[in-house]
């Protein structure tokens, strides 16, 4: 029920904009770190890697792994997209700058970033809300438990997959479907 009402949300929210049904996770518009108007239909035929993301949590590490992924996998197609969210113990309390120093400063980011967004609730992006009400192992639906979710994106447009936070960009599970999602045409 929650997932149908999510997607219902999605729905009347395109009709009410005019915009054409989502039929995928990159049907949607965001706003960069610097406030830039960015068509996820950009990234059509990437793998890409979405993640919520806070510079306060006990889980920043995985900054550096997911930089180490998108290092090791962007000449072969993958982008991770960081979406930094203060919805969790308020551990991204900084503006849109102060993150994306912190982000280049600390951990050398330079994967797409992207401004503070709601995940969860009333006010969550609408992305986000297609994504949550998406079927992913090993995850499934429904909202997001904590900073670092992560949800894989084939080239298609379609999720994949969808791992909790604490599964660390490393995790032989996660590498495995970011390599299986690549190898697909």
């Amino acid at each position: 029920m929650k997932r149908f009402l999510a997607l219902m949300m999605c729905l009347a929210m395109t009709a009410a904009t005019g915009a054409a049904e989502p039929s995928g996770a990159l049907d949607f518009e965001v706003k960069s770190i610097d406030g830039e108007t960015v068509k996820l239909a950009d990234y059509e035929g990437k793998v890409v890697l979405i993640v919520n993301v806070a510079s306060q949590c006990g889980l920043t590490g995985q900054y550096s792994g997911l930089q180490g992924l998108y290092e090791k996998y962007k000449d072969k197609g993958l982008v991770v997209l960081g979406f930094p969210c203060n919805q969790f113990g308020s551990q991204e309390p900084g503006t849109e700058a102060d993150i994306k120093q912190f982000c280049s400063t600390k951990y050398s980011v330079t994967f797409p970033m992207f401004s503070k967004v709601d995940v969860n609730g009333a006010g969550a992006a609408p992305f986000y809300k297609f994504l949550t009400s998406q079927e992913a192992s090993p995850v499934g639906d429904g909202k997001i438990s904590w900073n670092f979710e992560k949800f894989l994106i084939g080239r298609d447009g379609k999720v994949t997959s969808r791992f909790s936070p604490r599964v660390s960009p490393s995790d032989t599970e996660l590498v495995k479907a970011i390599e299986e999602a690549l190898s697909k045409s």
